[in-house]
């Protein structure tokens, strides 16, 4: 039973991680907007309604604005194509194969080992205890393929001679461990680790909660209408609880480190500090609306497939 958990909450990792991942790009390069160590925008594309009075058109003068997650997504298919939205897809795969999939595995054993024989339901504190336990264990597993993810969708917005180039997210792994030390890998664990705790247990727990409630007073019966409920109110809470950590291990993840030169951050609560002296204490919720725009239907889709797999597999 344990080994059925995870093979069930892996395939529906990864369905759902594959099908929301230009919506986790558009959000991670809105979360870098405003650094102030952040690479000046390539400057051989002309803003799109800008008119051509001369030559000697300096794009350079022209303020950067912060825009919205359309605007993101608009202006990264017009200047890197529209096979960009699924820059760093193969990192997607593996993390979700190692960290999602690790997670769900563990989530389904302890919820096993502590939901009342009686009542055969598990009290949202035991809930949210083992969503802290199997987020933590798992984002561990996760963080190379993750630091690859973020480094992957991000490289585009760098000017073309510091772009990274990475093949692939095996290529990607493997350049950062020799160029950068296998430590590298790690870069940003801690972040990763309190996110994938607060996701996990949000995610899980209120997915949980928010089913059993709804079946309880009768609301709804056991159907995909009840899963799809469940799920989204479910993405919302994971969402408000976890953007402030993911701004943080996003920039973390992206910095680049120039040999014999500092870090641009030294550690996650100097990156936090630094974000909110430049950018204001809602820096910490930049990009919060791709990501519920992308938590609500991952959500959806991993508990939607989840429940149709173990339908599938219920007599494995």
């Amino acid at each position: 039973m344990g080994v059925k958990g995870f093979v069930e909450g892996g395939i529906a990792s990864i369905i759902a991680g594959c099908s929301t991942h230009p919506l986790d790009l558009i959000k991670v390069r809105m979360q870098l907007q405003g650094e102030s160590n952040a690479p000046k925008p390539v400057h051989n594309l002309r803003p799109a309604l800008a008119f051509q009075t001369g030559s000697n058109l300096h794009v350079a003068a022209i303020p950067q604005p912060r825009v919205g997650p359309i605007a993101v997504g608009v202006r990264l298919v017009q200047q890197e194509g529209l096979a960009a939205l699924f820059s760093g897809v193969s990192a997607t795969v593996l993390r979700q194969t190692l960290y999602s999939t690790t997670r769900m595995g563990l989530y389904d054993i302890l919820k096993t080992k502590w939901t009342d024989p009686a009542a055969g339901t598990m009290p949202l504190g035991r809930k949210i205890e083992a969503g802290l336990i199997a987020g933590g264990i798992g984002a561990a597993v996760g963080n190379p393929a993750d630091v690859a993810m973020v480094r992957m969708q991000a490289d585009g917005r760098l000017p073309l001679a510091e772009r990274r180039n990475y093949k692939s997210v095996v290529d990607a792994i493997l350049r950062m461990a020799r160029q950068e030390g296998v430590t590298s890998l790690w870069r940003g664990s801690s972040l990763t680790v309190n996110r994938a705790m607060l996701v996990t247990a949000s995610q899980l727990a209120s997915y949980d909660q928010f089913k059993e409630t709804i079946l309880e007073r009768g609301l709804m019966r056991d159907g995909l209408g009840t899963h799809v409920t469940a799920s989204f109110a479910a993405g919302f809470v994971a969402a408000v609880a976890s953007n402030p950590v993911d701004v943080i291990k996003t920039r973390v993840m992206n910095m680049k480190v120039e040999p014999g030169a500092a870090p641009p951050y030294a550690g996650a609560m100097d990156c936090a500090l630094k974000t909110v002296r430049a950018e204001g204490p809602m820096a910490l919720y930049k990009g919060f609306i791709p990501t519920i725009s992308r938590q609500g239907p991952f959500t959806v889709v991993l508990f939607v497939t989840l429940e149709q797999v173990r339908k599938l597999l219920k007599d494995f």
